[in-house]
């Protein structure tokens, strides 16, 4: 009985390594105005944003002018690639989660392995080279070329087709950022 405990609890402290591993960047630049909001339904954006209203509590971050910037990238690349504000929802709550919509370069010691940009995009992984992973134009287009590979991404909950996409240690949280996302794609979708 003792053996079965202390394999559980390598177990269980192996996990816990690996997710400080994987959770690198994300941990090290886990805003300190991070909120958490009790899901909140759209009354507006209803079926378009949010087709299948937001799964479980909502984080919402105050986001600063270089933020912003990249919010506009990423609807403007969305545009550009003939897809719809569903797809702007999904780009930017991905990005929330991966790098809060900052533009992270090689992090050192706390990258998590060689991922950087707005989606955490791995070079070595084949998702282009450091300096066109760290393009939002580039970065944005080559998420949605995978979200586009995702048979039925669009009735799909969010996070189960950013997850499709993007193969991360922590598949739900993505939908955290579903209400964010979709408030920053109706503020500056027409701008």
């Amino acid at each position: 009985m003792n053996t079965i405990l202390a394999k559980s609890i390598l177990g269980v402290a192996g996990l816990a390594f690996t997710g400080g591993v994987f959770a690198g960047p994300v941990a090290a630049h886990a805003a300190e105005t991070t909120h958490v909001a009790k899901p909140v339904s759209v009354s507006v954006q209803g079926d378009k944003l949010i087709p299948h209203g937001v799964q479980g509590e909502q984080s919402r971050i105050d986001l600063n002018d270089e933020q912003i910037k990249n919010v506009k990238a990423i609807i403007a690349a969305t545009k550009k690639a003939g897809m719809d504000e569903r797809a702007a929802v999904v780009s930017i709550a991905t990005a929330l989660q991966e790098s809060k919509l900052e533009n992270l370069g090689h992090l050192g010691d706390r990258n998590d392995h060689d991922s950087q940009g707005l989606f955490q995009q791995r070079p070595s992984s084949g998702w282009g080279t450091v300096e066109q992973i760290t393009d939002p134009e580039y970065s944005t287009t080559a998420f949605l070329k995978g979200l586009k590979q995702v048979d039925g991404w669009q009735d799909m909950p969010l996070t189960k087709a950013a997850q499709t996409v993007q193969v991360s240690a922590y598949p739900d949280h993505y939908a955290q950022w579903e209400q964010q996302a979709a408030d920053l794609v109706a503020q500056h979708w027409n701008s």
